[in-house]
């Protein structure tokens, strides 16, 4: 994907661009092609994206693999620029015009007569968008870099980043590493206008509709049109390829993709050499059913000690997900074999219900549905005093524990900082300047934000804004860009996404069921054993690699042996976790040795020596 950066201020006469441009080849020097938004009542292609200029000075700059609805915004799209089809949409309808603009897309417009700068990001926030609020105006780009080379920011790690990259794992819009850096959310556009301050505002949001009497066959033939058109339109580009783990969305992005170019569909898929972890049986299940050109490679420990400090020092932020590694060996994959774009199949648990935790959910809501008096004068009591150390009493114990925590809350009781003691963990220097309730209040906001959507729905809008765009598509995104391709996402087409909104929920998750409409829409196009699989995932092993290979070890250790120094979390702690992962839950805790050795590494390559926290 490309970017686009800017800096603009007001003066008192007018709005005034100070520099502003496509800078994602470039992401720390703003206005990469900046001599191009001077062009007046024309448009230009940039080598990152977009650029147009009307009547009255007003510029507009778009990146991205945008979608318009209306016809004339799609015929000066196709016959000029996007940027031109982006410039009429404003003219248009000036505030509204990124409601008119569809598929993934950073935008900005300027419109120096009005006093007016617009800059936002696509409905599910496949492009990151930064922005700081400087003296007199703002600072934006799809890069933290671009904004903080700004000469009025300051590269600032702040205590409050660093917690919220602890709790999530990476750094949830709208929070951001650093000191007055914030990020927009999916849906999102920052209006700056007059002399009034910079502000945020939603431009959409989803609207769940769950109609009585919804047939679900019918249903089922409209979302395999929609997914059908997505992958038609987004795979022009004569080398497209697919990623292909063996999973549901994977699989049927890829068996789209092979009705296109029969025999001729290349698909590329990883596995590990480490039980419970490989799926690529299911990947090559996959590819024989739908005839596509396999390509194959198996991750082994030594590319995770060769390729970490390289993926950690490769994000904006710091980024601990693990399969990002995966992610990048598949898309290098794809690379070296010709491909210039690749399709993803992120998306589809999302839209359709196919995380565990949402019918486990359900079980923990029965509870609630109790008369209240039963449960507080009876119930809780009697629940909360079983023994622990007993397995049948000691699930009972732990069901009333997890039931009595609120929604969205209780999707976080397996989480490192809801289970440890954050006393014992952290120094106390740093704990003193967060905000611990901070990361909670963030997700029960998004939470809230739908109206009249169903628990489920809710659930699943709070992961579109953060276990999709913060964090799946951030990984896979940086790890194309890594690798040298583009990446698009089928199953996000807005679309498929407002399709999903009307699909009811007993449907999308039935009696327990994942996926349970889904895997009836695509029964007979998938294989069977794909439908019927258990939900592995893409996860690395690499806490059960780190026990049993000393250079992988000894380059975890070493991250946390650095880390101790960084005041941010107790030293005891860090010699405690390696305790714990050696010899309780090499799985569980290993991923709390990745993420802080993700952390150390990013500090290491942003030469940040301290915790320089504000």
């Amino acid at each position: 994907m490309s970017g686009l950066c800017g800096w603009f201020i007001t003066d008192g006469k007018g709005l005034s661009q100070v520099d502003a441009g496509c800078a994602g080849a470039l992401p720390g020097l703003p206005g990469g092609d900046s001599e191009t938004l001077t062009t007046r009542g024309g448009a230009c292609n940039t080598r990152d994206g977009w650029v147009a200029g009307g009547s009255g000075g007003v510029i507009v700059a778009l990146a991205g693999h945008p979608r318009w609805r209306d016809p004339h915004l799609a015929a000066l799209a196709r016959d000029h620029s996007p940027a031109a089809a982006l410039l009429e949409a404003y003219r248009r309808h000036e505030r509204g015009a990124f409601e008119r603009v569809g598929g993934d897309f950073s935008a900005c417009v300027l419109d120096p007569d009005n006093r007016r700068l617009l800059v936002g990001i696509d409905r599910i926030g496949q492009f990151p968008m930064f922005f700081a609020r400087i003296p007199g105006g703002v600072a934006f780009g799809t890069s933290a870099a671009s904004v903080l080379a700004h000469p009025g920011m300051e590269r600032r790690v702040t205590s409050s980043g660093l917690f919220h990259y602890l709790f999530f794992h990476m750094l949830p819009a709208p929070m951001s590493l650093y000191k007055g850096l914030e990020k927009l959310q999916g849906g999102q556009c920052l209006i700056l206008e007059g002399d009034e301050p910079p502000r945020v505002k939603a431009y959409w949001q989803p609207a769940f509709q769950e109609p009585d009497g919804a047939d679900a066959a019918t249903l089922g033939q409209e979302m395999r049109e929609h997914l059908e058109a997505s992958v038609t339109r987004l795979s022009e580009e004569p080398h497209t390829g697919a990623f292909l783990s063996g999973g549901l969305d994977s699989s049927t992005v890829s068996g789209c993709l092979a009705r296109l170019r029969p025999g001729e569909a290349d698909t590329f898929s990883i596995g590990f050499d480490a039980p419970g972890y490989d799926e690529m049986e299911y990947a090559r299940t996959a590819s024989r059913h739908f005839n596509t050109r396999a390509h194959e490679y198996y991750v082994t420990p030594e590319d995770v000690v060769e390729a970490v400090p390289l993926i950690a020092a490769a994000y904006d932020e710091p980024f601990g997900n693990s399969s990002a590694l995966p992610a990048y060996f598949c898309a290098r994959m794809a690379a070296d074999a010709g491909i210039k774009r690749m399709l993803a199949g992120d998306g589809g648990d999302e839209l359709f219900a196919g995380n565990a935790r949402y019918v486990k959910q359900d079980v923990f809501e029965l509870w609630g549905r109790l008369p209240m008096p039963l449960r507080r004068s009876l119930l809780e009591p009697l629940f909360t005093r079983l023994p622990r150390g007993v397995p049948l009493l000691g699930k009972a114990r732990s069901y009333v524990e997890q039931a009595r925590i609120p929604l969205p809350d209780r999707l976080q009781t397996y989480n490192h900082l809801h289970r440890l003691s954050l006393a014992d963990m952290f120094e106390p220097d740093f704990l003193g300047q967060v905000d611990q309730d901070a990361p909670w209040s963030l997700m029960r906001d998004i939470y809230q934000r739908p109206a009249e959507a169903s628990t489920l729905n809710r659930m699943m809008y709070l992961d579109w804004q953060q276990t999709l765009a913060d964090n799946d598509l951030r990984k896979v995104t940086r790890m194309c860009q890594m690798a040298g391709v583009d990446v698009v996402f089928p199953m996000l087409d807005e679309d498929l996404v407002a399709f999903s909104c009307r699909v009811p929920s007993e449907m999308k998750a039935s009696k327990g069921r994942l996926r349970h409409f889904y895997k009836e829409a695509t029964t007979g196009f998938l294989p069977d054993e794909i439908i019927h699989k258990k939900k592995h995932g893409f996860g690395l092993p690499f806490g059960v690699w780190m026990q049993d290979h000393p250079p992988l070890r000894e380059m975890a250790y070493d991250g946390l042996l650095r880390f101790k120094g960084r005041e941010i979390m107790k030293p005891g702690f860090v010699d405690e976790l390696i305790r714990l992962h050696q010899q309780e839950h090499a799985a569980y805790y290993g991923e709390m040795v990745w993420i802080l050795m993700m952390l150390d590494l990013w500090m290491e390559s942003h030469q940040i020596k301290g915790q320089r926290a504000s």
